[in-house]
C-alpha cells in the first residue's frame, strides 16, 4: 500500500500524517509531498524521518492512494495527472466537489457509492461534514424540507496565518493580517470570499454540497458563516423543516445511535456541545436538540466538530479505509 500525503507540511497535511498514524493505516511505503520551495525537508511519521518530494516525483512512483490537501489549483493541475498512472485521489480542496462527475463523500452516509472507477473523490467542506452526518439520519427518516444554518467557524479552517494573526493580537504584538479586520475579541461574518449573490463561498457551500451529499436537491438550505476567535472546531446553529413530525426524544435517540455521533444534551447539568471538547477529537457532537416553537415539525439543535479532523483529515483517511474494507482497491 503506497501511500503519498500532498501538501504534508500544511496544517491540514501535519494531522493526516497524524490520523493515519493513530488510526494505523496500512502503509508500505509513504511518500510526503509538497511544493517545491518545501522540497528536500524532513517530516516525521511513525518515529521515520522522510523527506519532502515533489508532485512530479510523486506521480513516478505511481502511490495507490494519494490524500490532497493542497488547494484547489494545484488539485486541479495534478489530480488528473495521478489518476492517469492509477492513484485514487481523495481530494480536500473545493476543485472537484460540485463536478457532476466525481462523488462527494461522507463515509458513515455514502461510501457505499463507491467504484473502481471513482479516480478522484472529493472530500466535503469542514462545515459540511459534521452537518450532513447530524442530517443525513434525520432526513432519512423524518425528509428535510428546509434549513436555516449559522456557523460560527475555527480560525484554523483559514490556516496558520490566521493561528499566528489571534495569538499576536492576544499579545498586542502588530501583525499581518489573514482577515480584513483583527479576530481577537471579535466576530467577522465573512468566510470565504462573497458571491454575486451576496452570500460567501463558504455559504453556498453549505448549500450545494449539503443537497449533493444527500442526493436531493429539493432540500431548501440558507446559511450565515461567521469566523470566530476559536481554535477548537466549528459550531452550528441549524433550524430544520421537516416534512414529517417527530418526537423529540425518538430523535435525540435516533442521532445517539448514529455512527460519528456523539450526543451531548442534558440542560439540567448545563452538558452541550463546545468546541474546546471537540479539539483533537474525531467525533461530531451535537446538542440543544429541542422543537422550535415557532413553526410546526420543525426543530433546532447545535452541532460541534473539530474542523481539521472529522472536518479535514479525519475524513479523507476514512475514505481511504473504506476503499479497502469495501474491496474498491
Amino acid at each position: 500500500m503506497k501511500v503519498a500525503v500532498v501538501g504534508a507540511t500544511g496544517m491540514v497535511g501535519n494531522i493526516m500524517l497524524k490520523v493515519l498514524a493513530e488510526r494505523n493505516f496500512s502503509i508500505t511505503e509513504l511518500f510526503v509531498v509538497a511544493s517545491e520551495k518545501s522540497v528536500g525537508k524532513t517530516i516525521s511519521y511513525n518515529n521515520k524521518k522522510y523527506k519532502v518530494i515533489s508532485l512530479a516525483d510523486a506521480v513516478l512512483q505511481k502511490p495507490v492512494i494519494a490524500i490532497f490537501s493542497a488547494g484547489g489549483k494545484t488539485s486541479l493541475e495534478w489530480a488528473p495527472k495521478f489518476a492517469e498512472v492509477g492513484t485514487v485521489v481523495i481530494d480536500n480542496s473545493s476543485a472537484w466537489r460540485m463536478d457532476q462527475t466525481k462523488k462527494l463523500i461522507v463515509p458513515e452516509i455514502n461510501a457505499n457509492t463507491l467504484t473502481k472507477d471513482d479516480k478522484i473523490i472529493a472530500n466535503p467542506n469542514c462545515s459540511t461534514i459534521q452537518l450532513v452526518l447530524a442530517l443525513a439520519p434525520l432526513h432519512k427518516k423524518y425528509k428535510i424540507k428546509r434549513l436555516v444554518i449559522s456557523t460560527y467557524q475555527s480560525i484554523t479552517g483559514t490556516g496558520v496565518k490566521a493561528v499566528q494573526q489571534l495569538e499576536n493580537e492576544y499579545n498586542g504584538i502588530d501583525t499581518e493580517k489573514a482577515y480584513p479586520y483583527q479576530i481577537h475579541k471579535n466576530a467577522i461574518p465573512h468566510c470565504d470570499d462573497f458571491e454575486d449573490n451576496g452570500y460567501t463561498k463558504e455559504e453556498m457551500k453549505l448549500v450545494r454540497e449539503t443537497q449533493k451529499i444527500l442526493n436531493d436537491k429539493t432540500i431548501a438550505v440558507t446559511a450565515t458563516s461567521v469566523r470566530i476567535p476559536v481554535v477548537g472546531g466549528h459550531s452550528e446553529s441549524v433550524n430544520i423543516e421537516f416534512e414529517y413530525d417527530f418526537v423529540v426524544s425518538e430523535l435525540r435517540e435516533l442521532l445517539s445511535q448514529t455512527k460519528g455521533i456523539i450526543v451531548q444534551d442534558d440542560i439540567k447539568t448545563n452538558t452541550y456541545p463546545m468546541p474546546i471538547y471537540a479539539e483533537g477529537k474525531d467525533a461530531v457532537f451535537v446538542g440543544r436538540i429541542r422543537r422550535d416553537l415557532s413553526q410546526p415539525k420543525s426543530l433546532n439543535m447545535w452541532i460541534v466538530s473539530d474542523n481539521l479532523r472529522k472536518g479535514a483529515a479525519t475524513n479523507a483517511v476514512q475514505i481511504a479505509e473504506s476503499l479497502i474494507v469495501n474491496g474498491v482497491l
